[in-house]
C-alpha cells in the first residue's frame, strides 16, 4: 500500500514561469479551460473502461460520467470524474512535468492491446494548466483505481511551486477544483458555464452533467455506421446542429480509417443564388471534442458553404488545439472530401436525373464554384454539371453541344452558345434568337460570369456570347449577307442622323441589315468589356475594367419600315424626333430607360396617339 509523503517542490518546466505565457498567449480564448479540463476527465473514464476490457481492472465501472459544478459563494468551479484517478507518483509524472502527455503514455503502454486510439482524447499537461487562465489556485483531489491506493491532494497557486499531501476521498476518480480569480468571475455564472459546455462538450462520448442535467449526446450519428441510420436520423441531427435552418437537400456520410482517420456528415443546404458564408459553418471535432468552425484548410473552398461535422484525430493542431496546421494529412483529407462530394453528386445524377435537376438551382452554385477552383473536381463534374435553358430545360455539356451543333456553329467552325443573365430585361433579344431557332442559356447565377470563362477555357471551339452583346448575325457569323433596302448613301444619312441626334461619344452607331420584324434600333454592349466589368463587380475589388466607362453599340435596322419612314421625312426636326423615339424604344427594351427620359418618352408617345 502506497503511503503519501507530504512534500513541496518545483514544477519541472523549461522556462522560469510558464503561467503568464499560458494565460496571455497560449490560449486566445479563456473559456477553453473548461474544454481542456472536461476532455481530460472524459479521458480518465475512457482509460478505465479500456483497462476493464483488457482485464486489468476487475472492479465495478458503475456509471462513468463527468460532473461540472459551480459554487458561486465559494467562487469555485469543480470538474469531477469517476475514472482512472492518479497516485502521488502519477501526479508527479503527469502534472509536475508540464507537457508530458498522459494519453500518449497510456497508448504506448497498451498499443499491442488496442488499435482504437479514438477512445483516448487528451493531453494531460498543458491542457490541465489552462486552468490557471481563470483560477488563482488550483487543487487536485484524486484517488487511483489501483488496489490499496491512497487519495492525494495537489495544490498550486500559479507559481512554479506546488504542495502534495494526503487527502480524504472514498471513491476512485479525480476532482479538479478551480478557485476563480477576481478578473475571471464571469465564469461564476451558470448560463456562462452552460454555454461553454454546449459549445465544446455537446458530443463528448461520456455523459457530462451540469446543474443536475446531462448536457451532451454521447453517441452522435457520425460515430455510427450509415447502415444503422435512417433519413430521419440525419434530418434530426441536422436540426440538432442548426435548429433554425431549413431542411437540407441531402448529405454525405464520411468514414475512412486509412491513411488517416476521419468521420463526419456534410449536409448540402438550400443556398439558392447566394454566394455567402453563413453562420451555420462546418464544425471540426477531434474525438468528439469541438475544436473550431474555421475549417478553411480541411474543407475545399468551394464546399465551405456546406453544413455539418468533421471529426478527425489526425488533423494537426497547435499546442492549444485552437488552430489548424497544414500538413500532408490536411491535404489528403481535403482531397478525400472533394472526391466524396463528387461521387455523391454523380450518383445522385445517375440514379435520379429528374430529382437532380429539381435540386440544381440549389446545388449548382457548389458545382460551378468547384469547377472554378479545382481541376480534379472539374474532371468529375463535367459529366453532371447542368446548363439551364430559358425554356427551363436542363442539359449536360455533351447534350448541349449536340443540341446546338448544327444551328449555332459559325463560319470559323466555332460553336456559339448564347446566354442571358436576366430573362426579363433581355426578353426582346431572347425572342429574336428563338425566332431564328437559336437556343439561349440562362446564366443568372452569382458566379456565372466566372463560370462562363471557365467553360470557354475548358471546352474546345466553344464561345459564349450574351444575347445582347451584338446583333445576331454578328454573334453567330455564318458569313451570310442580308440584303438592305437602303442604298449606301441612305445608310450613311441614317448613321449621321442618329449620331447627331444622340450626340453621345459613348455610343457607336452602325446601320445593319436585319429582318424587318426585328426592332428598328438595337442597343448592344460588347461581350468582352461587359464580362470584365461583371467579374470586377463580383470580386468587389477596384480594377481597370471596373473603372472603364460603359460603352454601347447602337445598331439601326436598315430594313425596318420606321427607318424608311424616317428617311421620307423632309423636316429635320421630325427626323430627329423619330430617331430619338426609336432609340428610346431600344432603351425601353433593355429596361435602360428611366427617370426623366422615361417620362418624356411616355409624354411623346401619348401626344402622338
Amino acid at each position: 500500500m502506497e503511503t503519501v509523503q507530504n512534500e513541496k517542490g518545483q514544477i519541472s518546466i523549461h522556462t522560469e514561469n510558464i503561467f503568464p505565457i499560458i494565460k496571455k498567449f497560449l490560449y486566445s480564448d479563456h473559456e477553453i479551460f473548461l474544454r481542456e479540463l472536461v476532455s481530460n476527465a472524459v479521458d480518465a473514464t475512457q482509460k478505465l473502461k479500456q483497462l476493464s476490457s483488457f482485464g486489468e481492472f476487475n472492479g465495478e465501472l458503475n456509471d462513468l460520467k463527468v460532473t461540472v459544478s459551480l459554487d458561486e459563494e465559494a467562487k469555485t468551479i469543480t470538474i469531477s470524474d469517476n475514472g482512472i484517478g492518479m497516485t502521488a507518483e502519477e501526479i508527479k509524472k503527469y502534472i509536475n512535468q508540464i507537457a508530458f502527455s498522459g494519453a500518449s503514455d497510456f497508448l504506448e503502454k497498451y498499443k499491442d492491446k488496442t488499435d482504437d486510439k479514438g477512445q483516448i482524447i487528451g493531453h494531460f499537461g498543458l491542457g490541465f494548466y489552462s486552468a490557471f487562465m481563470v483560477a488563482k489556485d488550483v487543487e487536485i483531489v484524486t484517488k487511483s483505481y489501483r488496489d490499496g491506493a491512497e487519495a492525494v491532494r495537489w495544490v498550486c497557486d500559479g507559481s512554479t511551486e506546488y504542495e502534495l499531501t494526503a487527502a480524504e476521498r472514498a471513491e476512485r476518480g479525480t476532482d479538479i477544483i478551480l478557485h476563480v480569480a477576481e478578473d475571471s468571475e464571469e465564469f461564476l455564472d451558470k448560463s456562462r458555464i452552460r454555454g461553454i459546455l454546449d459549445k465544446y462538450a455537446r458530443f463528448l462520448p461520456v455523459p457530462v452533467e451540469f446543474d443536475g442535467n446531462v448536457i451532451n449526446n454521447t453517441a452522435p450519428i457520425w460515430t455510427k455506421s450509415p447502415s444503422e441510420l435512417t433519413d430521419e436520423d440525419y434530418k434530426a441531427f441536422y436540426r440538432e446542429l442548426y435548429p433554425m435552418g431549413e431542411e437540407p437537400l441531402f448529405w454525405i456520410h464520411l468514414n475512412v480509417d486509412y491513411p488517416f482517420n476521419l468521420t463526419g456528415i456534410l449536409y448540402f443546404p438550400r443556398v439558392k443564388n447566394e454566394l455567402r458564408f453563413q453562420r451555420e459553418k462546418i464544425q471540426l471535432y477531434s474525438r468528439q471534442v469541438f475544436i473550431t468552425d474555421e475549417v478553411k484548410d480541411v474543407v475545399p473552398d468551394f464546399l465551405m458553404m456546406l453544413h455539418g461535422v468533421i471529426d478527425s484525430p489526425d488533423i494537426p493542431l497547435n499546442v492549444s488545439r485552437s488552430f489548424l496546421q497544414a500538413d500532408s494529412n490536411v491535404k489528403k483529407i481535403n482531397g478525400y472530401i472533394t472526391r466524396k462530394v463528387a461521387d455523391k453528386l454523380n450518383d445522385l445524377f445517375k440514379e435520379d436525373r429528374k430529382g437532380f435537376e429539381e435540386k440544381f438551382d440549389d446545388i449548382g452554385l457548389f458545382i460551378k464554384y468547384g469547377i472554378l477552383s479545382d481541376d480534379k473536381f472539374w474532371e468529375r463534374a463535367k459529366n453532371f454539371v447542368l446548363l439551364k435553358g430559358t425554356d427551363n430545360s436542363y442539359s449536360t455539356i455533351d447534350e448541349y453541344r449536340e443540341k446546338t451543333q448544327a444551328n449555332q456553329t459559325d463560319k470559323s467552325d466555332t460553336l456559339i452558345w448564347l446566354y442571358t443573365t436576366d430573362r426579363k430585361q433581355q426578353d426582346a433579344y431572347i425572342g429574336s434568337a428563338t425566332r431564328r431557332g437559336y437556343d439561349v442559356l440562362l446564366m443568372d447565377n452569382v458566379i456565372d460570369a466566372h463560370f462562363i470563362n471557365a467553360l470557354e477555357s475548358k471546352l474546345d471551339k466553344v464561345r459564349l456570347q450574351r444575347v445582347d452583346a451584338d446583333t445576331l448575325d454578328k454573334l453567330i457569323d455564318k458569313d451570310i449577307n442580308n440584303e438592305s433596302v437602303l442604298s449606301t448613301d441612305d445608310q450613311t444619312k441614317v448613321k449621321e442622323l442618329y449620331e447627331k441626334t444622340l450626340d453621345n461619344k459613348m455610343l457607336t452607331v452602325s446601320v445593319v441589315s436585319m429582318p424587318a420584324d426585328e426592332l428598328p434600333v438595337t442597343i448592344t454592349q460588347p461581350e468582352f468589356m461587359r464580362r470584365m466589368k461583371d467579374m470586377s463587380a463580383l470580386s468587389g475589388e477596384q480594377s481597370f475594367y471596373g473603372n472603364m466607362p460603359v460603352m454601347y453599340n447602337v445598331a439601326v435596322n436598315a430594313n425596318h419600315p420606321l427607318i424608311g419612314r424616317l428617311l421620307a421625312e423632309t423636316d429635320e426636326a421630325a427626323q430627329q424626333a423619330l430617331a430619338k423615339q426609336t432609340y428610346d424604344l431600344a432603351l425601353l427594351a433593355q429596361n435602360m430607360l428611366t427617370g426623366a427620359d422615361l417620362t418624356a418618352f411616355v409624354q411623346r408617345t401619348v401626344a402622338g396617339l
